[in-house]
């Protein structure tokens, strides 16, 4: 069903103080475990891909996976050094050597003056992986969907799978704080990709330190880095993009539901809310939607979920009246007067009610309520309107 075929390692090769292993794909669309050879040659036709060696980090892990699905560079052998002269023979180098030539195939970061970003609005200064996915992720993308890279739903992943996948990528390997914030954080979150990549590199503890148990560890954080972008492409590729569609139809029919325009109805469940912030721009829709209406498939009753102020945030452009929050069933009921209230989360960002009828009359009373954003604490001083 798709084109992009995965490929797994194979056997280290040792050259010089240099060390290659190559990866020559292997046709396992339907598997998600790596295959090995102990006796693969390595063939002089086939591209060779320079990284740097000692430890490593997310972005060449995942440059190196990506680049490898390329027409260009397809299959090709890795060689894990930092001697100039290695470097200089080989096809394409990312992460190491000091150069940004994409004419030459190098795609390095680390030197002074660079402060190459994706463009399209992102400011996020490039990694090697960010690097190596805007000069292929079209062309890679295209090869998943089976289109040409010109189509129009190949630039929309492009931009989404960069958003909510490759910038991070970007930020954490040139330790860019994700908040503009010198307060300490609240908790410590070390369950994202870069760190989970970081903790394949070779323990201190570990008695065999060599250049082939480095390697070998490499060879690893390649199939997750490279496994989990295959990952979010297909879900953004199967799930996300025919999503687009059904929301905008929706965001259309809006007024049907009330005419205020600020409630809109879901005729079926699916990803939903970049659609919307990217729709409501497009469409130039004012006032914003403050509620999203869907029925659970698996409960059958029905939630309204205040919108956020921005995909990325947790505060709501107008969350449910701050009475009802933490409030359930018959007590929900009898302080907003409606029939049929299951919940309102504590937040105020979701509630819930057994029927479409008893949803929407959460929202249009909700829309009655109006509010001041007071501090950064979420704190919401909210009255009645007049």
């Amino acid at each position: 069903m798709y084109g992009v075929t995965k490929l797994f390692n194979q056997k280290l090769f040792p050259l010089q103080r240099s060390f290659t292993f190559s990866l020559l794909p292997l046709m396992a669309a339907n598997s998600r475990v790596s295959s090995f050879s102990t006796g693969s040659p390595v063939y002089a036709s086939v591209k060779r891909v320079g990284t740097h060696d000692g430890s490593f980090h997310c972005d060449e892990a995942l440059g190196c996976f990506m680049i490898r699905l390329t027409n260009k560079l397809f299959g090709a052998e890795i060689v894990r050094t930092r001697d100039p002269k290695v470097l200089e023979t080989l096809d394409a180098v990312l992460d190491v050597g000091g150069v940004y030539d994409p004419s030459r195939d190098r795609y390095d970061h680390h030197q002074k003056g660079f402060e190459g970003v994706f463009g399209h609005g992102f400011s996020t200064k490039l990694s090697s992986a960010g690097l190596i996915y805007k000069h292929f992720g079209m062309e890679i993308i295209a090869k998943e969907l089976q289109l040409d890279e010109g189509h129009p739903d190949v630039f929309r992943l492009f931009i989404a799978i960069y958003r909510s996948f490759m910038e991070a990528i970007d930020a954490i390997d040139n330790g860019i704080n994700q908040y503009d914030t010198d307060l300490p954080p609240r908790y410590v979150n070390n369950t994202d990709l870069s760190s989970r990549v970081g903790r394949l590199n070779l323990d201190w503890m570990e008695a065999e330190q060599s250049a082939e148990k480095e390697n070998e560890a490499f060879q690893r954080a390649m199939n997750l880095a490279g496994s989990e972008f295959l990952d979010s492409l297909r879900y953004y590729a199967k799930s996300w993009l025919p999503a687009r569609s059904i929301v905008m139809e929706c965001i259309s029919a809006r007024k049907d539901v009330d005419n205020s325009g600020e409630i809109m109805v879901l005729t079926r469940f699916c990803p939903w809310k970049l659609h919307l912030f990217e729709l409501e721009q497009e469409m130039k829709i004012d006032p914003p939607i403050k509620y999203v209406l869907y029925q659970d498939d698996r409960s059958k009753h029905w939630r309204v979920q205040a919108v956020a102020i921005s995909p990325d945030k947790f505060e709501s452009r107008k969350p449910l009246p701050a009475p009802w929050r933490g409030l359930r069933d018959e007590e929900l009921s009898k302080e907003s007067g409606i029939t049929g209230c299951i919940f309102v989360h504590m937040s105020g960002f979701i509630g819930g009610n057994q029927t479409y009828d008893g949803a929407l009359a959460m929202a249009k009373n909700a829309l009655k309520f109006r509010f001041t954003f007071c501090t950064p604490k979420d704190f919401w001083q909210l009255q009645y309107s007049t």
